[in-house]
């Protein structure tokens, strides 16, 4: 079961996600907030409760999760945020640029199951599967 102090930031721009992934992450027992741009993510980012792990889609409206997420490296705050990225995306270069970067990974679309692991995984309250 997930720490209920565990603040997550969903940031992705498809309402759906949010609308499912909000009550499902609530139901395990995180609190959870929802961006939908960069810009939002950027205040969540600045708000209390501190935000303790992001789940960040790669494109948004306002620009590249990507660069959003190699901004946040280069920040002492942020710098060890832990990160999921969520993504359609299945280019090479794009993966292992997440992966240098320090950030978990998981392509859309997804299971719960699948992602209720990669976040224990994340927080280290799981081991990896093995691949």
């Amino acid at each position: 079961m997930a720490n209920s102090a565990r603040h997550l930031l969903v940031v992705d721009d498809e309402p759906h996600i949010g609308l499912v992934l909000r009550p499902f992450l609530e139901q395990l027992g995180y609190r959870v907030s929802v961006a939908r741009t960069l810009a939002e993510a950027r205040r969540a980012l600045r708000a209390s409760p501190a935000t303790d792990g992001m789940l960040l889609d790669i494109h948004l409206p306002d620009g590249s999760g990507l660069d959003f997420l190699r901004d946040l490296r280069q920040q002492g705050r942020t710098a060890t945020l832990p990160v999921l990225v969520l993504t359609a995306e299945g280019e090479d270069r794009v993966l292992r640029e997440v992966r240098r970067l320090g950030a978990a990974l998981v392509t859309k679309p997804f299971s719960p199951t699948k992602l209720t692991q990669r976040i224990a995984v994340m927080f280290g309250d799981a081991q990896p599967e093995p691949t």
